[in-house]
C-alpha cells in the first residue's frame, strides 16, 4: 500500500526550503503531492499554472512527486488525493504556533489524516517565498534562493 502525503502551500515561488522539505518527506512517504493552493482573490508573483509548471519541471521524471492545483479546504484536497498525511514546514516558533493551531483544526475535521511537521534544514530555513519576491522586486538575482537550475524569468508572466 502506497503512503501518500500532501505538501500544501502557495509556493509563490517554490524555494530551496520547499525542495528540502520534499526531500525529507520522501524519506517517510512513498509519494508527495505538492498542493498548490489557488486563491483567485490573491494576485501573486507567479500564476498558479506557472507555479505548477515550475514544480513539474523540477521533478520531471520523478514519479514520487506530483504537483496539483486545488481550491478549498486542504483537508478536502488531502482526502480526495487519498493522502494519509499533511506535511507542514516549520522554520521558527512563529511557524510552529500557526501550524499547531491548523493541526488542531484539521484533526477535528479530518481525524484520519495526520499532520507531520518537518523542520526546515538550517541552511535554508531563512528562505521564504515573500523574501524571494521582495529581492526580485528590487531587481536582484534570486538564484541562491531557488532550486538549482530554476530560472524564475522562465515562469514570470509576460
Amino acid at each position: 500500500m502506497q503512503r501518500t502525503a500532501i505538501f500544501p502551500g502557495s509556493f509563490d515561488p517554490f524555494t530551496r526550503g520547499h525542495e528540502a522539505l520534499i526531500h525529507q518527506a520522501l524519506r517517510l512517504f512513498d509519494k508527495v503531492i505538492v498542493g498548490i493552493g489557488n486563491n483567485p482573490s490573491k494576485e501573486g508573483l507567479l500564476t498558479v499554472e506557472a507555479r505548477k509548471r515550475l514544480i513539474d519541471d523540477l521533478y520531471a521524471g520523478n514519479a514520487q512527486v506530483e504537483a496539483r492545483i486545488y481550491e478549498g479546504l486542504t483537508g478536502d484536497f488531502a482526502e480526495a488525493a487519498g493522502a494519509c498525511a499533511i506535511i507542514r514546514g516549520v522554520r521558527n516558533t512563529t511557524d510552529f504556533e500557526y501550524e499547531r493551531t491548523m493541526e488542531a483544526t484539521n484533526h477535528r475535521l479530518y481525524p484520519g489524516i495526520v499532520t507531520v511537521m518537518l523542520f526546515t534544514p538550517s541552511p535554508v530555513a531563512d528562505i521564504s517565498s515573500s523574501t524571494v519576491r521582495e529581492v526580485l522586486a528590487f531587481g536582484r538575482s534570486v538564484d541562491e534562493f531557488l532550486p538549482r537550475g530554476i530560472d524564475i524569468c522562465k515562469y514570470l508572466s509576460k
